[in-house]
C-alpha cells in the first residue's frame, strides 16, 4: 500500500474544506482530527503546529502531523452506537445471516463483510431466489455492495455456482500477500445420507477481488469421511510460517466426532496432524472415559491464542451439553497436552445440583430417591405435575460432566492490562437449571506457566443482566471484546439470541475493572442478537459493530424481525479519543497475515496487549485482522512492540510512532508505515 506524503494528509482535508465553504459537520469532523477539539487543551495542537513538529526529522524518516485529540469519556446517558443499516445498503440488498466476519479481502484499507445464514441450499446467484452467502465490498461512508458473485467465493467443482457454505475464516494462506478465505460447511457425516458434495475449501484470492478453488486435501473429508464442522480458527501451531486450521467438530452418527487438527502446507492444502498432535480424544464407548471428559465432545466452537506467553497456541473447545470444554496446552513443535480441568477451564466449581428447579421437583415427586432427603420444594410457580415432563435424569444429571455449560463461544482478550490474555465465555443458560449450569463469564488468567483462570463471578465484577421474567433464558452464542469508547480498557459484548426478551447486551468497564451495562437507548438496540463482527468500518479510529439476528422460536415474538437482517452500528464516541490502528504484515518464517502475532502499545504507562486472532468461536466468528488500541487522553505513543510468531520469536520495538493513524508494520523493516485514511 503506497504512503502518502505526510502533510497531505491533513492539508488536503483542510484546503478542499476552506475552498468549498464546508458545512458545520466537515468542520466539527477535523476540529475532532486535527485540532484535539477544545483549544484550550495544553497538550492539543492545531494543525499549524503540527506541519511545524515535521521540521527536525532524523535523515530519510518521514513523520506525519502530530495528532491531540481530548476525549468525551462515555458516559450513561451519551449515545454509543447508532444503527446505519439503511444507511450502509444492507437492507436494500436483503442481507441476511448470523455468521459473520469482518476482513479487507482487497487490502483497500476499508474492512468487508462475509456473512452467512441458516440455510443449508446453495446460493443461487443469478435470480437470487436464495440467497444464504455474502461477501459485502465496503465502498465507503458505510456503503457496501455485493461482490459475492463477480468474486467467484462461490464456485463449485461441479461448475455451478453458489457452493454451500457454513462457516468462514480468514487469513493468508498460501502466503502470497493476499487474504485468503477457508470455508467449511458441517456435511452430515453418515455415508448413507443425501450428499450435496459441497465440501470444506479453500478459496485463494488472486490479488484482483476474486477468488479460486484451492487444491483439494484431507480437511475436505471424503464420501466415508465427511467432517460435521461447526467452528474453526486460523493458527499457526508449529510456528512454521504456515497457517494451519483447528476444526472444531459434533453431532456424528452415534456420538460426536472428534475436533481436529489440519497442519497446512502452505500452499493452500491441509493434513490431519490430530492424533500425532496429542489432540485425539476417545470414543463414547467405556462410561469412565465419559466421566473423566477424555471423549469426543459436542463442539460448537473453538478458539486459539497464546495464554502463557510461551509462543506456542493453546486450542480450545466450547462444548455444548453441559459437558466438560476442553484446553489444550501447547509446546515446541506444535504438541498439545490436555489442561482442561487443571486450568479451571472445562467447567466452574458450582456444583450443587439441588438448585435445579427440576431436580427439587423430582425430589418432591420421589421423596425416598438417592438423594433427596432434605432437598428443598421448589417454588410455587414452577409446577410438578410428573416426572416424565422434567428435565432431569436423576442418575446422570447429578455428576460432574453434567454439570457444567451449554458453551458456544470463547473470545480471548487482556481486559485487564496485565499482558495476559484472559477468557470470556459465551454460554446458553435456562432459568430453571440452577447456578450448576455454567454462564457466560470472564475467566481471569493469572499468568502462569501452565495455563490457569480465576472466576471472580459476575455479581462481583458487573457482568449481570435483568432479564424481565421469571422464565428467562440466556441465549449468549455469540459475543466479543472490544474498547468502544477508546479509553484502554476491554468492554464486552454479548449477542443473545432465539429466546423471548433476549439481544445484544453491551458493557462498559470502569476504572475499577468491573463493568456496568450501556442501556438500550445509550448502547445498541437490537434485539435475538447472534453473530457478530467488530471493526472501524468508517476509519475514523474506532470500532463499529455488525450483528446478525436470530429467527429460532420467533413465533409470536414481536421483537423478531421478519428475516434474519444484518445490522450495522456506527461507533459515535471512541472517535473523540487517541487512537492507534496496527497493519502487520509477516516476512519469511512467519505467515503473512500475522496471525498469532502480539502486539504491546504503551502510551502514558499503560501497556495494552492483543494478538491477530484466526476466528473464533460458534461457527466462526471474524474481527478485523488489523488491531484497534484506543489510547484515551495520550496523544503520544511510547513504544509499540510487536512478537512475531516465527520460530525465533523474532521481537522488534518501534519507538516514537504517531497516534491517531494506521501504521503498517512489516517484519524486518526498521520504520513504520503510515497509511493514509481509506
Amino acid at each position: 500500500m503506497r504512503q502518502f506524503p505526510p502533510v497531505l494528509f491533513v492539508l488536503i482535508g483542510l484546503l478542499s474544506s476552506c475552498a468549498n465553504g464546508g458545512d458545520a459537520s466537515d468542520r466539527d469532523a477535523f476540529d475532532r482530527g486535527a485540532s484535539g477539539g477544545d483549544s484550550s487543551d495544553g497538550d492539543a495542537v492545531d494543525v499549524f503546529e503540527a506541519i511545524s513538529d515535521l521540521s527536525p526529522l532524523d535523515p530519510g524518516m518521514e513523520l506525519p502531523p502530530r495528532i491531540c485529540r481530548t476525549p468525551q469519556p462515555w458516559v450513561p446517558g451519551r449515545k454509543a452506537f447508532v444503527d446505519v443499516t439503511q444507511q450502509s445498503g444492507l437492507k436494500a440488498l436483503g442481507v441476511a445471516g448470523v455468521r459473520l466476519g469482518a476482513v479487507d479481502y482487497d487490502a483497500d484499507g476499508r474492512p468487508d463483510l462475509s456473512v452467512r445464514g441458516y440455510d443449508n441450499r446453495r446460493d443461487d446467484l443469478l435470480v437470487n431466489t436464495v440467497r444464504n452467502t455474502w461477501l459485502l465490498h465496503n465502498d465507503g461512508g458505510f456503503s457496501f455492495t455485493d461482490a459475492t458473485r463477480q468474486s467467484g467465493f462461490l464456485a463449485t467443482r461441479d461448475q455451478k455456482e453458489g457452493r454451500l457454505v457454513h462457516t468462514v475464516v480468514w487469513g493468508d494462506i498460501n502466503n502470497d500477500g493476499n487474504l485468503d478465505a477457508l470455508t467449511l460447511v458441517n456435511v452430515n457425516p453418515d455415508p448413507s445420507a443425501a450428499d450435496t458434495g459441497d465440501r470444506t475449501e479453500v478459496m485463494l484470492n488472486s490479488g484482483d477481488g476474486t477468488f479460486q478453488l484451492g487444491p483439494e486435501s484431507a480437511i475436505q473429508g471424503n464420501t466415508k469421511d465427511r467432517i460435521p464442522a461447526f467452528a474453526a480458527s486460523l493458527v499457526d501451531t508449529d510456528r512454521d510460517g504456515n497457517l494451519d486450521v483447528w476444526v472444531g467438530t459434533a453431532l456424528g452418527i452415534a456420538e460426536p466426532d472428534p475436533d481436529r487438527l489440519f497442519r497446512g502446507d502452505g500452499a493452500g492444502g491441509f493434513s490431519d496432524v490430530t492424533e500425532p498432535a496429542g489432540l485425539m480424544t476417545l470414543s463414547w464407548i467405556l462410561l469412565h472415559d465419559i466421566w473423566d471428559g477424555k471423549v469426543h465432545r459436542n463442539t460448537w466452537g473453538v478458539t486459539a491464542c497464546d495464554l502463557n506467553g510461551d509462543g506456542w497456541p493453546e486450542l480450545m473447545s466450547s462444548v455444548y451439553g453441559r459437558y466438560f470444554s476442553a484446553l489444550w496446552m501447547g509446546g515446541p513443535g506444535g504438541s498439545y497436552v490436555d489442561r482442561s480441568f487443571e486450568s479451571g477451564f472445562a467447567a466452574d466449581d458450582r456444583k450443587d445440583w439441588t438448585t435445579n428447579l427440576n431436580a427439587r421437583c423430582y425430589c418432591m415427586l420421589q421423596p425416598t430417591a438417592d438423594g433427596c432427603v432434605g432437598v428443598p420444594a421448589p417454588p410455587d410457580y414452577f409446577v410438578c405435575d410428573s416426572v416424565q415432563n422434567l428435565r432431569w435424569d436423576h442418575v446422570n444429571d447429578r455428576r460432574d460432566y453434567r454439570l457444567g455449560g451449554n458453551h458456544f463461544s470463547t473470545a480471548c482478550g487482556d481486559v485487564n492490562n496485565d499482558g495476559n490474555m484472559d477468557l470470556m465465555t459465551f454460554t446458553i443458560v435456562h432459568w430453571d437449571v440452577g447456578s450448576t449450569s455454567d454462564p457466560s463469564e470472564l475467566l481471569m488468567n493469572r499468568g502462569e506457566n501452565e495455563p490457569r483462570f480465576d472466576r471472580p463471578g459476575n455479581e462481583a465484577i458487573g457482568l449481570v443482566r435483568d432479564f424481565g421474567r421469571i422464565d428467562w433464558n440466556a441465549g449468549d452464542m455469540t459475543g466479543t471484546f472490544l474498547d468502544f469508547d477508546s479509553d484502554g480498557r476491554q468492554d464486552i459484548l454479548i449477542a443473545s439470541s432465539d429466546y423471548p426478551g433476549t439481544r445484544a447486551a453491551l458493557f462498559h468497564q470502569k476504572l475499577d475493572g468491573t463493568f456496568e451495562e450501556v442501556s438500550v437507548a445509550d448502547g445498541i438496540d437490537h434485539p435475538r442478537a447472534h453473530g457478530v463482527a467488530i471493526a472501524d468500518f468508517d476509519g475514523d479510529g474506532d470500532v463499529d459493530v455488525a450483528l446478525g439476528h436470530g429467527l429460532a422460536r420467533c413465533s409470536g415474538d414481536p421483537s423478531c424481525y421478519k428475516t434474519s437482517e444484518v445490522h450495522l452500528f456506527r461507533n459515535q464516541v471512541g472517535q473523540d479519543a487517541n487512537w492507534l490502528r496496527v497493519h502487520l504484515a509477516g516476512g519469511p518464517g512467519t505467515n503473512r497475515s500475522a496471525i498469532g502475532a502480539r502486539v504491546r502499545v504503551t502510551a502514558g504507562g499503560v501497556t495494552q496487549t492483543q494478538e491477530v486472532g484466526g476466528g473464533y468461536g460458534h461457527f466462526g466468528i471474524q474481527h478485523d485482522l488489523a488491531l484497534n488500541f484506543g489510547l484515551a487522553a495520550n496523544c503520544d505513543i511510547d513504544r509499540i512492540e510487536v512478537r512475531w510468531p516465527d520460530q525465533a520469536l523474532t521481537t522488534q520495538v518501534h519507538e516514537g510512532v504517531r497516534a491517531n493513524y494506521g501504521v503498517r508494520l512489516t517484519q524486518g523493516a526498521e520504520q513504520p508505515e503510515y497509511l493514509p485514511a481509506p
